[in-house]
């Protein structure tokens, strides 16, 4: 039911993924739009890919964590006990708010990125487990073929075979979810796969132990 505090926490969990981590960094410490060069969206590769990764390592972070904090939003907005069905539901309501969001930001002309990372932050908080050993997936095939896009795509399609065979889910919206991960990723990936077919598309930079290390630099 759409009460007025469950509507309130939709508004703020939208206005949480709009915070275009991005293209704000991009503009305040290098002058620069990232929208405007490389593949033209506001998100964590095309940040390590036109600023590096000084730059690309903070926005992948906060863009997750937006979508973490915007399902965290959940135990404000709980005033008494719901069933777990009903409690997964309002998260992924939270959730999927925070990644229209980061696609059609409020604060940046409703121009953002594919929401992979926010999605990320979204699927740790509903399902750690699941999300972690998704991102274990990613890391691999990057690992083998330092395609970004293709790591994407393969953690987002094992995602359903994790919650469902794995860790045998049962709450209908959280399978439903993983499918509908699956499936998104690769709507908004066709150009990267059409790229693949064409052996066109660029392979990454970077190397995990590149980020690490650069991460360890920075902290």
């Amino acid at each position: 039911m759409l009460t007025l505090p469950v509507i309130s926490s939709l508004i703020l969990a939208y206005v949480l993924g709009s915070i275009p981590t991005a293209v704000w960094i991009g503009k305040a410490f290098y002058d620069i739009d990232v929208r405007e060069y490389g593949s033209g969206n506001a998100g964590a590769t095309n940040t390590f890919r036109v600023l590096g990764k000084k730059a690309g390592i903070p926005v992948l972070l906060i863009d997750a964590f937006k979508g973490f904090a915007a399902v965290s939003l959940v135990h404000l907005f709980t005033e008494e006990p719901i069933s777990t069905e009903a409690f997964v539901n309002y998260q992924l309501g939270l959730g999927i708010a925070a990644v229209i969001g980061h696609i059609f930001p409020l604060f940046a002309g409703f121009r953002g990125g594919k929401g992979i990372a926010t999605l990320l932050g979204l699927m740790l908080g509903i399902h750690p487990e699941g999300a972690l050993l998704a991102l274990v997936v990613f890391l691999l095939v990057f690992a083998l073929t330092r395609f970004v896009s293709l790591g994407s795509m393969s953690a987002a399609i094992s995602f359903p075979f994790l919650i469902v065979l794995v860790f045998q889910a049962t709450v209908p919206s959280l399978i439903i979810f993983s499918m509908f991960v699956a499936i998104l990723v690769l709507v908004t990936h066709q150009k990267n796969i059409e790229r693949l077919v064409r052996r066109e598309e660029n392979k990454a930079n970077i190397s995990i132990k590149n980020l690490i290390r650069q991460a360890g630099e920075d902290d």
